[in-house]
């Protein structure tokens, strides 16, 4: 979405809904921010990076996965270059977030890395180095090809609920199949806004279903799809980040997928990120 993602959502809204629901459903907006790569790396501002060789602690082992194999880098963000103030999540304001994934280099893609597999759940990790601690860039181990290194900037965007996401439940229920939130014109012209690409905070753009009942579903041990648990569960759960597939980083998630990593807010607030949960989803 674009630098006036506000305007753009609000004038979407009142243009094809109802007034009273336009409204409600401004409502629910949430800001994220908007990670594309830095025209000019030496003027804009950096706020992190896809790809590359990580910096880690001296002491930090590269994460693996017990049984196949080392994690890929993914992106790094520093987190006082980010605009987090802007955000309705509790960042830290300091030191560094590195993402890390099993990306199918060491096996083909044969494993299968999904929140409802449990034993899945070490193929991605959220790293978080406090301001402070000194870094060693690190080369990667064997087998795991660095994907290309793109510098990132921030914008601060308004970013709106995936249309069946539980707090649109929450807010309309009940919604009958006629709902002006689902008919065609409204969705359509919220889909053809530009994609979100890669983000921070704010609504995930999900490529399939929302992304919270997935890990949802997983964190409660994989209940029926009905289970009413898993819309009160999703609610629980807020995106951290969404990486999206990158040509210029050389990075493609299954048939132009993405990557996306959420967290409870009250571990991040206690910097929990080993709680964070993983999913991934493509077209």
């Amino acid at each position: 979405m674009t630098e006036s993602t506000t305007d753009a959502l609000h004038a979407l809204a009142r243009e094809h809904l109802p007034h009273e629901i336009a409204e409600r459903w401004i409502g629910l907006l949430r800001p994220g921010l908007g990670l594309e790569k830095a025209a000019d790396p030496g003027a804009d501002a950096v706020v992190g990076r896809l790809g590359g060789l990580p910096e880690l602690p001296g002491d930090e082992e590269w994460p693996a996965w017990e049984g196949h194999g080392p994690l890929s880098f993914i992106a790094s963000l520093d987190c006082a270059a980010l605009p987090s103030a802007a955000l309705d999540i509790a960042l830290p304001t300091d030191g560094t977030l590195a993402f890390f994934h099993f990306d199918g280099q060491l096996d083909d893609g044969r494993a299968r890395v999904s929140p409802h597999e449990p034993d899945s759940r070490a193929a991605a990790r959220v790293l978080y180095v406090p301001a402070g601690v000194p870094l060693v860039e690190r080369a990667a181990p064997a087998g795991i090809r660095p994907y290309r290194e793109v510098r990132l900037t921030a914008r601060v965007e308004t970013t709106a609920p995936y249309p069946w996401h539980p707090v649109v439940y929450r807010e309309f229920a009940p919604m009958p199949g006629d709902h002006p939130l689902w008919d065609e014109d409204f969705r359509e012209a919220l889909w053809d806004l530009p994609g979100a690409g890669h983000r921070v905070g704010g609504h995930a753009d999900p490529v399939q279903d929302d992304v919270e009942s997935e890990v949802a579903g997983a964190a409660l041990g994989n209940p029926p799809n009905d289970d009413p648990r898993i819309g009160e569960e999703a609610l629980r759960w807020v995106l951290l980040a969404q990486i999206d597939s990158d040509d210029d980083a050389g990075m493609m998630w299954g048939d132009c997928g993405a990557l996306y990593w959420l967290i409870r807010p009250e571990d991040l607030a206690a910097r929990r990120f080993d709680r964070a949960m993983f999913t991934w989803q493509c077209s």
